[in-house]
């Protein structure tokens, strides 16, 4: 994907955060953006980035972000495009004043993702509903916008329910996830309390993955959000794993495909043709592993520089249709990868120039 002449400059909110850090590795040489301002809680204000961010990635901090010197959390930033990483209690305050300011919000905090005027969107999925910005704008009156990512789980359980309804109508979903400990943030759940352990729960998981892929799967009509129809149930575990949410899913559909035919149209699946000029979307979003011991986490979750959700074992269900493995990368794909895919999506469709 080629360079733009002059790049669009962009600042990340919550820049020292985990999520924050992989906007800064992500978007240090991207090819349509540059970063041109950090921002963070107020004690870290006015510092340079290198000396108050505890880098947590495996490659190194960027040079000319380590130089830069971190700002606040206000929407007087020179930029045209913000990232947020905020936590959502925060984000709920801060990102309408950036929206309001003209700034274009893309969000990978929770705080407005159930919102009705509000996109949740995965570009491959439901690019339709940007729809919604047109009322957001009318009832808000904001001069610039929020659109949200989904929730890092249900990214990877979106894509493949989406191309299965598509080709054969999909009825009921069951998923049981097995999330990483990365999706908890830094430092997380202390290491007695995960190490060779798994916890059955997680606060408020479940119900955004359940309501999430009903948003997602729905349509919008006359500046409406309709959910889908399509019954889901939830179960969310965290496991000792470094990155990577894999997914457990059963699926009852209205056709009943052969698995060669279900592995065929999830293969091929490519989504709308503008995401083809995305510089971060690839051109196959899903993988179909044919492995009978994948996906695994550790082999397969930076797939496609962790853009790529890979789906495996599927096998006929005696209860229901169809059942199968789906792996997300859960902060890129499903976090500050996904988000920039967003604002690439932006550009493309003429919200900014």
């Amino acid at each position: 994907m080629e360079a733009r002449k002059k790049k669009i400059p962009v600042a990340i909110l919550g820049a020292t955060g985990v999520v924050g850090q992989r906007f800064v590795n992500l978007l240090s040489d991207h090819p349509w953006f540059e970063i041109a301002a950090l921002a963070s809680s107020e004690k870290r204000v006015s510092h340079r980035y290198g000396d108050v961010c505890q880098w947590h990635l495996t490659d190194g901090m960027p040079s000319e972000a380590a130089d830069m010197v971190v700002q606040s959390l206000e929407p007087t930033l020179s930029a045209k495009i913000v990232f947020s990483a905020l936590p959502s209690s925060i984000a709920r305050k801060i990102e309408p004043e950036f929206a309001q300011a003209g700034y274009l919000v893309c969000s990978n905090a929770s705080a407005f993702r159930q919102e009705p005027d509000v996109p949740l969107v995965i570009p491959e999925v439901n690019y339709s509903h940007l729809a919604l910005i047109k009322r957001q704008k009318r009832e808000r009156g904001w001069k610039g916008l929020i659109i949200t990512s989904p929730n890092c789980t249900t990214t990877g359980i979106v894509m493949p329910l989406k191309v299965l309804d598509q080709a054969f109508g999909l009825r009921k979903v069951f998923s049981v996830s097995m999330q990483a400990v990365s999706g908890a943030g830094y430092p997380g759940l202390p290491y007695s309390d995960i190490e060779g352990n798994v916890i059955p729960y997680i606060g408020g998981e479940e119900e955004k993955i359940e309501l999430e892929t009903r948003l997602l799967l729905g349509d919008v009509q006359d500046d409406k959000r309709i959910e889908s129809d399509v019954m889901i149930s939830a179960q969310s575990n965290r496991v000792p794993v470094v990155d990577g949410h894999m997914s457990c899913l059963s699926v009852e559909l209205e056709k009943k495909p052969t698995i060669e035919e279900a592995c065929r149209v999830l293969a091929e699946f490519s989504g709308p043709s503008l995401k083809q000029s995305l510089p971060s979307g690839p051109e196959h979003p899903i993988v179909v592993r044919e492995e009978k011991d994948r996906p695994q986490p550790r082999k397969d979750c930076n797939a496609g520089n962790g853009m790529i959700v890979s789906v495996g074992r599927v096998r006929p269900y005696s209860i229901l249709d169809l059942r199968m493995v789906t792996l997300v990368h859960n902060t890129l794909r499903g976090a500050a990868s996904g988000a920039i895919l967003n604002a690439e999506l932006l550009v493309s469709e003429g919200y900014i120039n």
